[in-house]
């Protein structure tokens, strides 16, 4: 008796473990998102962006730091000299060698530029921070769109369920008819007619999964995954945020969205740009030190002995300059940054209204989706009640293949619309969501 209680146990577990083992894997919302962060295309762009205004940010790039210049030289002369006195013997000297090296190292370092280097660190301190918001808005983006073609693999998966579902209802119709024909019941028009209806299913069914594989393919690019790789399922389970989360977001949302925050780090850039102009006022002082080494050797003459000289030391100076009048341009860079700074003030008053009319746009379409999925919910179940009904009049012969046929189309449209609706909300909710800056904040 136990024996036999192991191997029933044991079938379990093995017939288990085959079914698992011929399942697609599913690809979750977690992995793909992460998957996206690391191998984006467009992800990993922005993040390189980042990374330069980083290394433009840093004290490398500052000119806080002094510079080294290290110098050297060599020179070689090789003359002929013919000398003609007025009186005396003529001199003729060949080969005459001459030979200099010097090799020095200059240390510059500016002391005071008129804040215009401190204004303009503070200034690449704020591009960095602009970056990073514009990788956000681009990781935003791009996980928005991997999402929506999630979604639209989920909504295909499971509309191939509902017209396999139709397919096998049609296949059993056939049946039927056959049977009802061979006993005389119907004549070989209703078999015919649901032969077509077959044919009609099977096209349905074929034409949507090749649109499946299609957008399968779409996330393997938008996830650098290899483009065949389509063995693979998605999560079709969809949860949606309270009202009272929602609102609070909205509430939100001038602090959170990504658009505004960059057009406050182009005023804050725009800012620095005036205080770095005006900068051109004010002196600069600069320090310089130096460190040489010099050897000269001459060759002898017929007046002079040959002779070699080397000379080294140390040199230091300060020097200022003071631009008084330089023809009126800083006082043109003044106005133009002012200018420009008045212009990021109106942009950023032009994008606050159209951020709150997209925001008041997308909740009245989230809330409307939200509305034609339940009236969608209750249409699949009229439908439902309707197409069992049918189908036991259709048994008992009271209705018409023709009358069965359409109980049958109206439930395969009513849960596709269902599909649709469902996914639709999903998506006009994370639009929602990216609006009010939340996209990354939420579990999708």
């Amino acid at each position: 008796m136990k024996l036999i209680h192991s191997i029933f146990y044991f079938s379990i577990i093995l017939f288990g473990s085959v079914e698992g083992f011929g399942q697609e894997k599913i690809l979750t919302k977690e992995e793909v998102i992460s998957r996206a962060l690391e191998e984006n295309f467009g992800i990993r762009l922005a993040n390189n962006e980042v990374e330069i205004a980083e290394n433009n940010q840093s004290i490398w790039n500052s000119g806080y730091l002094p510079t080294v210049t290290g110098l050297a030289g060599a020179n070689y002369d090789l003359n002929d000299r013919l000398t003609i006195p007025e009186e005396g013997n003529v001199v003729d000297q060949q080969g005459i060698e001459s030979n200099r090296y010097n090799a020095s190292i200059n240390v510059g370092y500016t002391l005071f530029d008129g804040l215009g280097r401190y204004y303009n660190y503070k200034s690449l301190k704020e591009q960095y921070d602009l970056s990073q918001l514009q990788a956000r808005e681009t990781i935003e983006n791009s996980i928005l769109q991997i999402m929506s073609v999630y979604y639209e693999i989920a909504r295909l998966s499971e509309n191939i369920e509902v017209l396999e579902e139709t397919l096998e209802i049609s296949k059993n119709r056939v049946t039927r008819a056959k049977y009802q024909f061979e006993y005389g019941q119907v004549n070989n028009l209703a078999v015919l007619n649901a032969r077509v209806d077959v044919n009609n299913d099977s096209v349905a069914l074929l034409d949507t999964e090749q649109q499946l594989k299609n957008t399968k393919r779409d996330l393997n690019v938008l996830l650098d995954r290899e483009i065949t790789a389509n063995e693979f399922s998605v999560d079709t389970t969809v949860n949606f945020i309270t009202e009272l989360e929602l609102e609070n977001f909205i509430n939100k949302a001038e602090i959170n969205n990504v658009s505004l925050l960059q057009i406050e780090q182009n005023l804050e850039i725009s800012d620095y740009d005036i205080k770095i102009s005006k900068s051109g006022y004010l002196p600069s002082i600069d320090l310089t030190g130096s460190y040489g080494w010099n050897r000269n050797r001459s060759a002898a003459t017929a007046f002079f002995p040959g002779s070699t000289t080397t000379t080294d030391g140390f040199a230091a100076g300060v020097s200022l300059r003071w631009d008084i009048f330089d023809g009126g341009a800083t006082n043109v860079q003044i106005q133009n940054s002012k200018i420009r700074y008045e212009s990021e003030e109106l942009r950023k008053q032009q994008l606050e209204n159209e951020v709150r009319r997209d925001i008041a746009n997308a909740l009245g379409n989230y809330r409307n989706k939200l509305y034609i999925l339940k009236v969608q919910e209750e249409n699949v179940n009229t439908n439902l009640d309707n197409f069992n009904r049918s189908e036991e009049q259709y048994k008992l012969g009271r209705i018409s293949s023709i009358e069965f046929r359409q109980a049958q189309i109206n439930l395969l449209d009513a849960r596709t619309s269902l599909n649709l609706a469902k996914y639709d909300a999903k998506l006009s909710e994370l639009q929602l969501l990216q609006l009010t800056g939340q996209l990354l904040n939420v579990e999708l």
